[in-house]
């Protein structure tokens, strides 16, 4: 007889949590690395953004083609295929000379191949931030489901945080020059670690059932929900399973278009609210509104507030819910970004300044920023959950994208005027969360079916 084990469920999340910290590492190595990088290239403004952002255009690529390979590959061959590509563009992003280019060169030939390993590396993250929290909620007992999805995210700050440590480290007693010729590169390269290990991990964890089931394979899905789960609770959940998988794939709005669209705005939101724009140019923000130290070491203290913040979510939204996080998220992001837009029109710097900002992540860090990932993984019915997952993470990047290629020239231009926009896109947000998101919480992925299914009937 097989017994369930919490530390087999704790070892599968584990292991999948890793694509969420390389999600957060990949994102965020480019805030330190990127005015040594502007340096060494001598790129003008335009190409400076271009090869800042560049990795979300593969992000965007990624997201669009995860459920294709979340269908034909699987869960976890498509993780896979995530941890070599982020292995590739940490090599490459650290050496693009490679085999065609002298050392040194800065042709405009070497920055194409500088952005097409961070374009590569993009695609592995836009992988794995899709399918990392599917393979959680597809191996997740529903009563802890949100829990364990918020882990994801608390891996992807976590990413964020060790890779402004090592950034910082990296940089500290780096005299300029070095940094400029050498000093970036070891930035990119430490990525390669991580991504070894995550790869090397996803050969010792099993396909989720719900794939096992899709693709005829009874006996394996059952013995794996044995092992979390228990035999008696195991069976029924492996009939609910059976249920609403007998056929492998439905049309995309077979359970109407209101779960599609619901979806794709949970992403765009999490995204217009504009907290990319803080994370990944966080160095020169601090620097610019004061508030003592360096931008990098405050950009650290505030990746342990967004910590701190995540966990705050992971110990509530089993709790409170998923609806009521998202609110009060978005209305204390509100407080922030608009506090921080009357700071720079009141000509206040220094450390009020610097609170506003920090409000304005933590109150994403503890609603949506794991939050949305939650729902992401959890709304979508089974037979139609990669293509839906796949649609709304290619426009969460998409928003991405347009957010952190624009934010530099509105805060250029004016910061008041950025952030009050991001605060009013924030009340919007609150407003949608209420009046259409559905409340996900205790309820099995098997029972999407049903909600959506009634409220097409409506």
């Amino acid at each position: 007889m097989v017994r369930n084990s919490n530390l087999y469920l704790v070892s599968l999340v584990l292991v999948a949590i890793l694509g969420g910290l390389l999600f957060g590492y990949d994102t965020a190595v480019i805030s330190g690395a990127e005015q040594a990088l502007q340096k060494h290239l001598g790129l003008n403004a335009f190409w400076h953004g271009v090869t800042a952002s560049s990795a979300l255009i593969g992000c965007v690529i990624g997201g669009a083609i995860s459920g294709v390979c979340a269908s034909r590959m699987g869960r976890r061959n498509s993780l896979r295929l995530s941890a070599v590509l982020l292995f590739l563009s940490a090599l490459g992003s650290y050496y693009p000379e490679f085999i065609f280019f002298e050392k040194g060169d800065t042709s405009f030939s070497l920055i194409l191949a500088f952005n097409f390993y961070r374009i590569l590396g993009g695609v592995g993250v836009g992988l794995a931030s899709a399918i990392s929290p599917m393979y959680i909620a597809e191996v997740a007992p529903s009563e802890i489901r949100g829990k364990l999805v918020s882990c994801n995210q608390f891996a992807v700050i976590f990413g964020m945080l060790v890779v402004y440590f090592v950034n910082y480290m990296i940089k500290d007693g780096m005299t300029e020059e070095v940094l400029v010729s050498e000093g970036w590169r070891k930035m990119f390269v430490s990525e390669a670690y991580p991504a070894a290990v995550f790869g090397i991990l996803l050969f010792f964890v099993p396909k989720t059932p719900r794939y096992l089931v899709m693709e005829g394979n009874d006996s394996k899905a059952l013995y794996v929900l044995e092992r979390i789960n228990g035999p008696e609770k195991a069976k029924k959940i492996f009939a609910d399973i059976k249920s609403v998988t007998a056929e492998k794939t439905e049309k995309l709005f077979t359970y109407g278009v209101a779960v599609i669209v619901i979806g794709i705005l949970l992403s765009v939101f999490q995204q217009a609210i504009g907290i990319n724009a803080v994370l990944y140019y966080a160095p020169r923000i601090f620097e610019k509104i004061g508030g003592g130290g360096d931008g990098m070491m405050q950009t650290v203290i505030m990746g342990i507030v967004n910590i701190t913040f995540t966990l705050v979510a992971i110990f509530t939204v089993e709790k409170l819910g998923r609806k009521p996080l998202l609110i009060i998220g978005s209305i204390g992001m509100a407080i922030g970004a608009l506090g921080t837009a009357a700071c720079d029109e009141l000509h206040v710097s220094g450390m009020i300044a610097v609170l506003c900002i920090i409000v304005y992540s933590a109150a994403f860090m503890m609603s949506w920023g794991p939050i949305t990932w939650v729902l992401i993984a959890e709304i979508f019915p089974n037979t139609i959950r990669g293509k839906a997952v796949a649609i709304a993470v290619a426009f969460q990047w998409i928003f991405n994208y347009l957010v952190s290629s624009t934010f530099p020239a509105m805060y250029e231009v004016s910061p008041f005027f950025a952030y009050s926009l991001y605060g009013a896109i924030c009340l919007i947000a609150a407003f949608f969360v209420w009046k259409w998101v559905p409340e996900t919480k205790g309820k099995t992925l098997e029972e999407m079916n049903q909600l959506w299914l009634s409220r097409k009937g409506k």
